[in-house]
């Protein structure tokens, strides 16, 4: 029956609560829970900071040692790191649908790349739908002020996931991921216009986010901030501080642009204490999937996995776990490490109860606020996170307590086997334990089954992908 029911959120066949007041109340009593009514003044700021193809190893406060992170490792001091957070995909446009819409990779809109997708979309990305509660819609109807300044990439404008129609009063960035691609664009978007640009687009995007919290201080804010450093073309306006560094020019490259990420993160940090609003501010800082080698960075000199098996476009831990850095003075208890097993899932259900508003129902995720304010007894656990891809042929992994399943060659006729790892004694996945524990396969590979369910815009095994192309044949190949 959830299944079932996630499905028609996720295509669109349950309509979204309307603004703060009658349909709260409603939804309130419904699920016996207080606080989605509460005048939005006094409630908690958002900061949701979200870096492009960071590596779980390339911050100092995961194990980094030559790219200098300063003010990321001062916030993990000041406040929580987590060691076993999760990207909801190993690619950055179902990572972020996940994100946005609190549920997994087998239930939200968007699966895949834009290019995987089944025809007849001409225009932009496939967006994630309207009907459906978004982090823009939920804080919006909460009574926050709303921002996504950077990388959307979840529906065209004029779309149904036009950021504007998912609860961002402003939007200010790249629309599709092509765009982003380019890091001195000619325009960037602004609530739906073309606005012309020069420079370096992160610091726009700093800039923007220091002004928006200005602006709003007075008032409850919302600023989903989707950076797009490290990602892709490594040019940034200067190799600092690593000119002199014997490494390969990229590797400068790639070094400078998280420096510079970081120099950012701290840029707002500041802000706040300055503005007296830190106390009354929770700052989330994560990346959307693991390192990628495609701009040709020497991943391996910066050891960028931390360690881990895989990069993005993988399954294995090294292409989707990835660094969460929680901040919150006074909240969350500083200095402090959790290894509570989470996911983007979590993220909605979280920031409602931050906001005060009932989590929707349905959600995959959970809400991780027992978790941020160390109340440890009290977090509710997974049972079981799951991803899907079909970059590298095809893949589909799953996660229960300390066991990791991943079933790989899933888009070919012939897959690859089902392989086994106990993520306690093994988390960099050296050792395929299946043939030892035939029992454990079985029960992971019934919760691969039941977790997925079928898109019909993004194919995933071979059986959907044929369904597919009997009525459509352009439907690509993964």
């Amino acid at each position: 029956m959830k299944s079932n029911l996630v499905a028609k959120r996720a295509f669109g066949g349950i309509s979204r609560a309307g603004k703060a007041g009658k349909a709260l109340a409603c939804l309130a009593a419904m699920w016996g829970l207080h606080g989605g009514l509460e005048a939005a003044e006094g409630k908690p700021n958002i900061i949701f900071i979200l870096a492009d193809d960071l590596g779980y190893g390339d911050l100092g406060s995961y194990g980094q040692t030559k790219v200098q992170t300063p003010a990321l490792d001062q916030m993990a001091k000041e406040g929580m790191r987590f060691t076993q957070f999760y990207a909801g995909a190993t690619v950055c446009a179902p990572s972020r649908s996940v994100l946005l819409t609190g549920l997994h990779g087998g239930h939200t809109a968007v699966r895949a790349l834009p290019y995987h997708a089944v025809p007849p979309y001409k225009d932009g990305e496939p967006p994630i739908p309207a009907s459906a509660p978004s982090l823009g819609t939920l804080a919006k109807d909460a009574g926050y002020s709303t921002a996504i300044i950077g990388k959307w990439g979840l529906g065209a404008v004029g779309s149904e996931g036009d950021p504007n129609k998912q609860g961002f009063e402003l939007a200010y960035g790249y629309i599709d991921h092509g765009e982003a691609h380019n890091y001195y664009p000619k325009f960037l978007w602004r609530n739906g216009a073309k606005e012309p640009a020069s420079g370096y687009s992160h610091d726009r995007f700093t800039e923007e986010a220091l002004k928006f919290l200005n602006t709003n201080k007075d008032k409850p804010f919302f600023i989903y901030l989707p950076y797009t450093i490290p990602h892709f073309n490594l040019n940034p306006p200067s190799v600092d501080p690593y000119a002199e560094k014997d490494w390969p020019q990229v590797g400068k490259q790639r070094a400078a642009m998280i420096t510079r990420l970081d120099r950012d993160v701290g840029r707002i940090l500041d802000e706040l204490k300055k503005l007296g609003i830190a106390d009354n501010t929770l700052v989330l800082f994560t990346s959307d999937n693991g390192p990628t080698p495609e701009s040709g960075a020497p991943l391996e000199l910066f050891n960028s996995a931390g360690g881990l098996r895989g990069i993005k476009r993988d399954l294995y831990e090294g292409g989707i776990r990835v660094p969460l850095i929680a901040w919150w003075p006074g909240t969350v208890p500083s200095d402090t490490t959790s290894d509570f097993v989470g996911s983007f899932c979590d993220v909605l259900p979280t920031l409602a109860q931050v906001e005060g508003v009932p989590i929707p129902p349905g959600m995959d995720g959970v809400s991780m606020l027992p978790e941020l304010k160390g109340k440890h007894p009290e977090q509710q656990q997974h049972t079981v996170l799951y991803w899907e891809t079909v970059e590298k042929g095809g893949a589909q992994a799953v996660r229960m307590g300390r066991w990791k399943g991943v079933l790989k060659g899933i888009c070919s006729k012939s897959p690859g086997k089902f392989e086994l790892y106990d993520l306690n004694t093994d988390p960099a996945e050296k050792t395929d334990l299946a043939a030892q524990h035939p029992e454990q396969v079985k029960i992971l590979m019934e919760a691969i089954k039941k977790e997925h369910v079928t898109s019909p815009i993004f194919p995933l095994n071979v059986e959907e992908r044929q369904a597919a192309q009997a009525t459509n044949a352009r439907v690509p190949s993964p």
